[in-house]
């Protein structure tokens, strides 16, 4: 299953891989047909056909930072209050222990454990199903550990930048804002006043490079105080922008808002 990788370590390198961080929300946009979910389909169809994924995802905290070693990662269905199909839905993509060990062996700033039990939670698989239906790429996930300071995990996102130029995608998938406590199911389409002023906030740092203040993201007022009242879904963010190279474009997608406190901007680089 995870011959079409090989071993990462030793392949020569390549044209370098885009990056990408994407506001995945609700985890029915795994099985509906909706503008976010169509643009993920899109993704697929644009990107480089990679060798396999590093997933960075919200919806994986651990006290150590991990990587999942399994051949074959099970769907992990975490959530309730759903409907039964969205339990149903499996996404049986290969793992690849190859790249959990090369991912192993790339980070200095903290020890990686190799986690045989974790497999693709839906932070991870309602996104790349929608990519890659066949799920014939292999993905690793990456947990978000919640000892180490947002700077330290933009440093530890660093040492993952030669993964890009031996044919890994690496995703963080998070929201740039998400607030669930503030949630109102009467504004499917529309955004709270500070919420879209914290993602134009955002947004506009993002642009301009500004990676230090973004990891000091508490500082800066109450807006983005409400739109990030946790940190699990903005940690993916800084793992994306810590692999941009000062060449590289930048660019935003699936820039809405949904259900008042939560947006659903995304960020493709290269």
């Amino acid at each position: 299953m995870n011959a079409t990788i090989g071993h990462l370590a030793a392949m020569p390198p390549t044209d370098r891989m885009p990056v990408l961080f994407v506001g995945h929300g609700s985890p029915m946009n795994a099985i509906e047909e909706n503008p976010f979910s169509l643009t993920w389909q899109q993704l697929g169809r644009e990107l480089p056909t990679p060798r396999a994924i590093l997933c960075v995802s919200a919806h994986w905290e651990t006290p150590d930072t991990r990587v999942t070693v399994s051949a074959a990662p099970p769907t992990i269905h975490d959530f309730g209050g759903f409907p039964k199909a969205l339990f149903e839905v499996q996404y049986p993509a290969p793992g690849s222990p190859e790249l959990a060990y090369e991912v192993k062996r790339s980070v200095e700033q903290a020890e990686v454990a190799l986690d045989t039990r974790w497999g693709l939670d839906h932070g991870a698989w309602s996104i790349i199903r929608h990519m890659y239906p066949q799920a014939n790429i292999p993905v690793v996930e990456m947990s978000l550990s919640y000892r180490l300071t947002p700077q330290q995990h933009y440093e530890l996102a660093r040492e993952l930048a030669a993964l890009r130029h031996r044919g890994v995608l690496v995703i963080g998938s998070g929201n740039l804002v998400h607030n669930l406590r503030l949630m109102d199911w009467g504004k499917p389409d529309l955004g709270f006043d500070w919420a879209m002023q914290a993602n134009d906030t955002l947004k506009q740092l993002i642009v301009e490079g500004r990676h230090a203040e973004l990891a000091s993201y508490a500082t800066l007022g109450p807006e983005v105080q409400l739109a990030v009242p946790t940190p699990d879904h903005f940690l993916p963010l800084l793992y994306a922008l810590a692999l941009k190279e000062q060449d590289e474009p930048l660019s935003f997608f699936n820039d809405s808002p949904v259900m008042g406190s939560l947006t659903m901007t995304s960020v493709r680089i290269g």
